[in-house]
């Protein structure tokens, strides 16, 4: 369902292919598990039908086709880029897109085996996705700023995860907090910025990362929001070696994404909570990532994986 009762079924999919892209209309439709603001259908093997849920998911929508054919053809891993875009009509009062399909399994339903190929894979895909952003770029919206300018947000995640669905020290969680709202902002100038690295958000294959997909966060600004990932996304032991082969980072920049990865990690805690309580928008699966991710965080020191 969208938010104003339009129910998303294949006979829908198929009948605006049939109305906006004819030639595609043939290819076999498949709901594809998951998605927040928007319902993704596999089309055939190769394409996804992307479709807005959400009041804000239609915007993201059009930046993602903004933005995407721009940084697609330098970033070394497969993103999903717009192949046609759907426009809003009778059947279906939001615009709609029809995206590459990326192959690979969701890293919330599958795990990295090969840490030192994937710390690699995601430095060289962060290497080259941090360039300078041009003017007109896309702001952070509800991401981007410093973790000072976060900690509402950062406290509520922390309230309102059940104790024993927590194991880590809250004190200890906030003290990782407390040194990333103390450390420096960022000064060079604003990069682009994925924004929601977590592992529904990157596919495996092979026991590595191979593809990154949902850019509707996408934004110019501070990269620690990515480099959370060391911790979000790769296994125990793996940090050293990302931060090494991405380099670029300061001791700055990695105290606010380590501060940055215990927020990250609690917000997936607690979409685990609301999954196992049968919550809507609840992700079961996340809570072990999360809880996972925040152990990370805790056993790698104040000054992060590179210390």
């Amino acid at each position: 369902m969208t938010d104003s009762g339009t129910e998303i079924t294949a006979e829908l999919v198929r009948d605006l292919l049939k109305d906006q892209h004819p030639d595609l209309a043939g290819l076999p439709v498949r709901e594809v598990e998951g998605g927040w603001g928007n319902q993704m259908w596999r089309l055939g093997d190769e394409l996804a039908v992307r479709m807005p849920r959400t009041e804000d998911a239609p915007d993201l929508l059009r930046k993602e086709c903004r933005w995407l054919p721009v940084l697609a053809p330098r970033l070394p891993l497969p993103v999903p880029t717009p192949v046609r875009t759907g426009e809003p009509s009778a059947r279906f009062p939001k615009p709609w897109s029809v995206m590459t399909w990326v192959h690979g399994e969701p890293l919330d339903r599958a795990s990295i085996s090969r840490g030192d190929h994937a710390a690699d894979t995601l430095a060289g895909f962060l290497g080259a996705l941090h360039a300078v952003a041009p003017a007109g770029a896309p702001a952070g919206s509800d991401r981007g700023a410093h973790p000072k300018e976060c900690t509402d947000g950062f406290e509520n995640f922390l309230r309102a995860i059940a104790p024993g669905n927590l194991a880590a020290d809250a004190r200890a969680v906030r003290d990782v907090w407390d040194d990333a709202v103390a450390a420096p902002g960022w000064e060079g100038p604003p990069v682009w910025v994925h924004g929601d690295l977590h592992p529904a958000n990157v596919v495996v294959s092979d026991g590595t990362l191979s593809g990154v997909i949902d850019f509707d966060s996408l934004f110019a600004g501070d990269p620690a929001w990515d480099l959370a990932a060391a911790w979000v996304l790769l296994p125990a032991g793996a940090g050293p070696r990302f931060f090494e082969a991405y380099a670029r980072a300061d001791e700055a920049t990695v105290r606010r994404a380590r501060g940055l990865a215990a927020m990250k990690s609690l917000f997936l805690v607690l979409m685990g909570q609301n999954g196992e309580r049968g919550l809507p928008g609840g992700k079961p699966a996340w809570g072990p990532a999360g809880r996972a991710a925040l152990d990370r965080v805790l056993t790698s020191g104040p000054g992060g994986p590179v210390s």
